[in-house]
């Protein structure tokens, strides 16, 4: 692409802003060479992992780049024999443990929504967790070779920590004797070039003796080795060499370990800037309220509230143009200042960003076209030194646009024949027109001259358009009308500035009667625009809200045929409950007669029973015979032995033999006596008054937490069946003995104990709820659960 024409539509404008979005160094150079592409398919692969890009941050945020640095210099000087610094190893170490944190969470997102482009290239970089271990055990985070990165290290530093503390020893005892430390400047130790000194102040040199390594400024203070630790210093410094020859060796091996992968992390550093990039993107989409455009290369372009990205959000007019389907060229007409200019960079810097894979602020369902170039001679750029006036550099623009544009081109005009003769310059424009619209391109110019309205409304292919101009306030609405071409509102700006309405009959009356005739067909045109979309918005307005009734009376009518769904099934369920307890009774009566005719020798035959059974299976009685109706007035009194009772579930008339406790009764049916609920039961006739022998009272029992129940239990040493078993009991028991909550001990070791444990708790019905235990009552060796 033309670097000209990425200057004249403001596209670095655009990758600057891009820029700030990326984390590492390698990825804002990548962004800093992003250019646009004229592939289709590559268009639309760079465009996916955009897309992708953004939904991973839409869904799990934007990914911390943090750690990773361009180690691509470092590796390639281990790779010819060099030796690495610690700062250059643990950049490495850094960058491939980010590398590995990285791919571990696009892997996570990828198994819940698929981002194919972003998986694949994550899934290149290497797992390197051996040479990060190597060299986080040699360097800590501050970038020194540790104490454990050898055991001659080791060795040596303990040697030079012992060294140390022997000569300090030495010195501190000298300095605080009263003989020395009057000679001294201040009682403290030192240290000049690696050797250790004190301050001695300069008219006692000779008594110390040793060997001078520094003075003040003023010669006052003499920085003196005395001459009993010259020995030990010398010592200490043979040790510091031997730390340093083992430093050299430990990170020779650590450079010879980062050379065997040198090649993986080169390609390692790659995909992290390409992740990077690609992440900036998605931020800079997020950032301009942008969205994925669709992509064509038949020239077609579509624009749904396009916005120029540099404009402030809250200032900007939103356009909507189309181009490429019924008219491959548009005509712009309007007053300066009315937005023209604009709108021909928002067209073409859009297209340059969906050609650059990113998105572009527009609404969903944009479309936007892979050009094969895009020209533009928009703006002054006459010339002084080469005494170029404003019509020759449009000119020269102009020309070398016809000498290098195809059918496959996008060319952006801006005042189009200015700068000339208004007859000329009309008739070189419409001429130069022809010859692009012949050509086949796509084509949108801006023009002052009306002649070229006429042009565009009689040439087919070609339509006019206009940035819309607000009579009442005199000020452009930098609204783009597609369709409606541009009219002179001068007289009008004119009469409500005050000019005599004398003058204006007179310019008036100098006004060509043809021209008059387009100046009125345009204001009933752009009158009838007005009204059309007034009736449009009207439309629009009704439909939404019978859009807003039809969903609002679609979920009624789901919600009530979810409701009768579950009311049918409930009825069902209920239905099947009725049957299945009536059959189980029938079962069981019938088990009870042949029971009784062997025990009695009754005459009850066999095929008689079976007979009975089919009748009770054919039966299959509702939730309750509705013949029978429980009677609504109050009882007389309680049901008690001798009443004549009416039993509801069987329509049956019996006597109560005996009350088998507070809610249920022994009931005499024939030769059979059953056991009732004595909701099931209506009084029919009371027994004889028969004086009642006084009962004993009879006392209960109920458990109480004063019971010898623990609240915790101990499963420690105990298998995983032994203590689900214990656990069922001690549940049970706490539960009657009414503890809120209880704790289970089953130790940290390998966890399966305090897994199952937690299974199990989790389905049983008499736990509310469970957790760990806090610091104070084991932590994750003990399980507190809450009962109901």
């Amino acid at each position: 692409m033309d670097t000209k024409i990425l200057h004249t539509l403001e596209y670095r404008k655009i990758l600057n802003t891009l820029l700030g979005f990326a984390q590492t160094s390698m990825g804002k150079k990548k962004a800093e060479q992003l250019e646009p592409i004229s592939e289709l398919e590559e268009v639309k692969r760079l465009l996916q992992q955009t897309d992708e890009a953004f939904t991973f941050d839409r869904l799990k945020g934007s990914p911390s780049f943090g750690g990773i640095v361009d180690i691509t210099a470092s590796v390639k000087r281990a790779e010819i024999g060099g030796t690495l610094n610690p700062h250059e190893l643990l950049g490495i170490s850094n960058t491939t443990h980010a590398a590995r944190r990285l791919k571990r969470q696009i892997a996570a997102l990828h198994e819940d929504e698929p981002i194919e482009s972003l998986f694949y290239i994550s899934d290149q970089l290497s797992e390197q967790k051996d040479l990060e271990d190597a060299i986080r055990i040699c360097i800590d985070d501050n970038a020194e070779v540790a104490d454990t990165a050898s055991v001659t290290l080791a060795q040596i530093r303990r040697e030079l920590r012992g060294g140390e503390a022997r000569i300090r020893e030495k010195l501190d005892s000298m300095i605080r004797s009263s003989t020395v430390s009057k000679m001294l400047q201040d009682q403290l130790i030192t240290i000049r070039g690696d050797r250790f000194v004190i301050p001695v102040k300069a008219e006692y040199r000779s008594y110390f003796g040793g060997i001078v390594h520094d003075q003040s400024g003023s010669g006052a203070t003499l920085f003196i080795e005395p001459e009993s630790i010259v020995a030990m210093n010398n010592k200490l410094r043979e040790t510091r060499i031997r730390e340093e020859r083992e430093i050299e060796i430990i990170l020779q091996k650590l450079t010879a370990l980062v050379s065997e992968q040198g090649e993986w992390l080169l390609y390692d550093v790659d995909l992290l800037a390409s992740l990077d990039f690609i992440f900036a993107k998605a931020r800079l989409a997020r950032e301009l309220k942008a969205t994925l455009p669709r992509m064509n290369d038949r020239g077609f372009l579509k624009l749904k509230k396009g916005r120029h990205p540099l404009i402030p959000i809250e200032h900007v007019v939103p356009i909507d143009v189309e181009l490429g389907n019924d008219y491959t060229s548009i005509i712009v007409t309007g007053p300066n200042t009315g937005g023209k200019t604009v709108t021909l960079k928002t067209i073409g810097l859009l297209s340059l960003m969906a050609m650059s894979g990113l998105f572009v602020p527009a609404e969903d369902g944009s479309q936007l076209c892979v050009f094969d170039a895009i020209y533009a001679d928009i703006g002054d750029e006459q010339s002084i030194e080469q005494s170029l006036s404003t019509f020759s550099s449009h000119m020269t623009n102009i020309i070398r646009i016809l000498k290098n544009m195809t059918p496959k081109s996008l060319v952006l005009l801006d005042e189009l024949g200015a700068g000339t003769d208004p007859a000329e310059g009309s008739a070189l424009a419409i001429s130069m027109l022809e010859h692009m619209h012949r050509t086949g391109c796509r084509m949108v110019a801006t023009t002052h001259y009306s002649e070229l309205k006429a042009y565009a409304y009689e040439r087919k292919g070609v339509i006019n358009a206009s940035m819309e101009f607000d009579i009442n306030t005199l000020s452009p609405t930098y609204r783009l009308l597609v369709g409606v071409p541009g009219r002179s509102n001068a007289f009008a700006i004119a009469e409500r500035l005050g000019l005599p309405g004398y003058i204006l009959d007179y310019a008036r009356g100098e006004v060509k009667e043809e021209d008059q005739r387009i100046e009125h067909m345009i204001a009933s045109l752009e009158e009838n625009r007005l009204t059309a979309e007034q009736e449009r918005e009207k439309a629009e307005a009704l439909r939404q809200d019978m859009e807003k009734l039809r969903s609002r009376h679609q979920a009624e009518l789901e919600k009530l045929e979810q409701q009768r769904d579950r009311r049918i099934e409930k009825a069902e369920e209920d239905a099947r409950s009725i049957v299945d307890k009536a059959r189980a009774e029938a079962e069981k009566i019938i088990a009870d007669l042949r029971q009784l005719a062997m025990e009695e020798g009754a005459s009850v035959k066999e095929h008689k029973l079976i007979a009975a059974r089919k009748q009770l299976d054919e039966a299959e009685p509702e939730k309750r015979r509705k013949t029978v109706k429980k009677s609504a007035a109050p009882k007389a009194r309680a049901i008690g032995p001798g009443d004549e009772v009416l039993v509801y579930s069987l329509n049956q008339k019996g006597h109560v033999v005996e009350m088998a406790g507070s809610k249920d009764a022994v009931v005499q049916l024939g030769i059979m006596k059953m056991k009732v609920s004595l909701d099931d039961l209506e009084l029919q006739q009371a027994a004889p008054a028969v004086k009642q022998p006084k009962q004993k009272p009879v006392t209960g029992m109920k458990r109480t937490r004063d019971d010898n129940v623990k609240s915790e239990l101990d499963l420690r040493g105990t298998n995983l069946e032994e203590a689900l078993m214990e656990t069922d009991r001690f549940i049970d028991e706490a539960f009657l003995a009414n503890l809120g909550m209880v704790y289970i001990i089953h130790g940290k070791g390998t966890g399966i104990l305090r897994s199952g444990i937690q299974d199990y708790l989790r389905k049983h019905k008499h736990v509310k709820s469970y957790r760990l235990g806090n610091y104070g009552e084991g932590g994750n060796g003990v399980t507190v659960a809450e009962l109901e």
